[in-house]
């Protein structure tokens, strides 16, 4: 269940439902404003309950929020009191409400569902056989760029080999590069306010580990990076979940003001560039707002900006200024940054850039931790960055980003025109909504079929956003036509419900 328990107010309850402006609900439910089947009439409480159903679902309600009482919403639906207390007694009876006598009542998920929570694996190459593996969103390596790198890595290496090869907060060369690299960006930076991590995991884990100590808030994005969620879960940290804006598009200002007035979380982790999963981009005034808030909350920033080399679009796109550019005082924006994802998966390579005394206290703690990034990796980026090779290879895996992307949308058009999603400008994925099935169940027949996808709770709190999963950019045009049709098959089967899936109870299903 959520770890905050936040409430919701009877005027922005009603704007909510009031978005929900088309069909977009389970099977056999509709949301307010959907027509009804022929000869069929849904009655008014039954339509409040679907829509209320959905907004826990979509993560848009956190669980655990308490809800206005029944006069207070039936005032501000201009509905009856009857028919609020009957839409919260079929809650109730669904699992999705609780209530206590002179408590009130707060949103809940059905108990006894094992949704799946965790991230998903990805297969090893040689375990994949036909099966088309899209549980992670990476891209095969960069060649001959990178051999390239890692043969002048071993040339750069003889030095070194006469030391103790143990540096801490990174190799120097490449501290001082990816310095260079926000000062370009207009972020002024030193190197030592840079400390070189093991992937980006390793850079939140350790800031976890600063900033968190067990039970103490952190507020994220729902939905949020699976990894990250379970990472941050397995710190013993209380997550807060702030819903995405209308759409699941970038940041709800409104409800982040609401969580770091009221939640007061020691920390936030935020994907601004290309979020992941929706691969929604902040603009300005979103990241100059969202950090004046936190700093007037006393609440950490974290920026992932592992996507942010990745725009898809024209070169000329207008990609916002980094988060830590509005932080003046630079003590509320702490930036996380990797190679993983523009450069290659297996190049665990990532960075924290922090104020001095934050990378102090960073490199004094991986003495009980990791001790260091291994040097070889540090010596073959540092060469792909310092030399004119870095930009070639970013345009060549840009290039192949979207082609995948525009591939996987056309198989989608084609095989899954129900479907609905946004087409980001940038990053490596796909957040779909699957026409009022089961995301969870959708995934478990497509494994079947030989394709693998992460359903959608696997990137939220308590259960949300089962009627969605995520799609990488991995995969070229043929592929990406197989796979959808595989997807299109697994969704007709358990519309069918011959998916032979674990039975979900049929409120679950979005």
């Amino acid at each position: 269940m959520a770890h905050w328990n936040s409430a919701i107010g009877a005027p922005q309850l009603a704007r909510l439902l009031g978005s929900q402006q088309r069909p977009r609900t389970v099977e056999g439910a509709r949301a307010p404003g959907a027509r009804p089947r022929a000869g069929q009439r849904t009655p008014a409480y039954r339509s409040l309950a679907d829509g209320l159903r959905l907004l826990v679902l979509e993560g848009r309600i956190p669980v655990a929020t308490r809800l206005p009482a029944e006069r207070e919403l039936a005032t501000a639906l201009s509905v009856s009191r009857t028919t609020v207390a009957a839409a919260f007694e079929a809650l109730r009876g669904d699992g999705f409400l609780e209530s206590r006598r002179g408590s009130g009542s707060w949103t809940s998920v059905p108990a006894g569902n094992p949704l799946p929570t965790r991230g998903l694996d990805p297969l090893p190459p040689e375990a994949s056989g036909s099966v088309i593996d899209l549980g992670c969103a990476a891209l095969p390596a960069p060649e001959p760029h990178l051999s390239h790198a890692f043969r002048g890595a071993l040339d750069d290496f003889p030095p070194y080999a006469h030391t103790h090869g143990d540096y801490p907060a990174g190799l120097p060369a490449l501290r001082e590069i990816l310095a260079d690299r926000y000062t370009a960006r207009g972020v002024p930076t030193m190197p030592e306010q840079i400390m070189v991590t093991t992937g980006a995991m390793g850079a939140v884990a350790a800031l976890a580990r600063l900033l968190t100590g067990r039970g103490e808030r952190v507020a994220v994005e729902h939905p949020s990076y699976a990894n990250i969620l379970q990472l941050l879960r397995d710190s013993g940290a209380r997550l807060v979940p702030v819903p995405m804006g209308e759409g699941l598009s970038s940041w709800d200002l409104a409800a982040w003001r609401q969580v770091l007035r009221e939640a007061a979380p020691r920390a936030a982790y935020v994907v601004a560039d290309f979020h992941n999963p929706t691969g929604a981009l902040a603009d300005d005034e979103r990241r100059r707002a969202l950090t004046s808030a936190a700093r007037s909350a006393g609440t950490t920033l974290i920026a992932d900006e592992t996507m942010v080399d990745l725009v898809l679009d024209d070169p000329g796109f207008p990609l916002p200024r980094p988060v830590a550019a509005f932080d003046s005082g630079g003590s509320t924006v702490i930036t996380v940054g990797s190679a993983s994802k523009s450069v290659w998966a297996g190049l665990r390579i990532g960075w924290v850039r922090a104020a001095p005394e934050v990378i102090r206290a960073l490199v004094a703690a991986r003495a009980y931790a990791d001790l260091g990034t291994p040097l070889l990796e540090q010596l073959a980026l540092a060469r792909l960055m310092a030399g004119d090779v870095w930009e070639t290879m970013l345009d060549e895996r840009r290039r192949r980003a979207r082609e995948n992307r525009d591939a996987l949308v056309a198989a989608l058009r084609g095989h899954l025109p129900e479907w609905e999603y946004a087409v980001p400008h940038g990053g490596l994925t796909l957040w779909a909504r699957t026409g009022g099935l089961s995301g969870s169940r959708i995934a478990e027949a497509g494994e079947r079929l030989g394709v693998r996808v992460p359903s959608g709770p696997r990137f939220g709190i308590d259960g949300a956003f089962e009627g969605y999963i995520r799609l990488p950019f991995t995969t070229a045009e043929p592929v990406a036509q197989e796979a959808a049709a595989r997807l299109a098959t697994a969704a007709a089967q358990v519309r069918a419900g011959s998916g032979g899936a674990a039975e979900i109870p049929r409120s679950y299903i979005a």
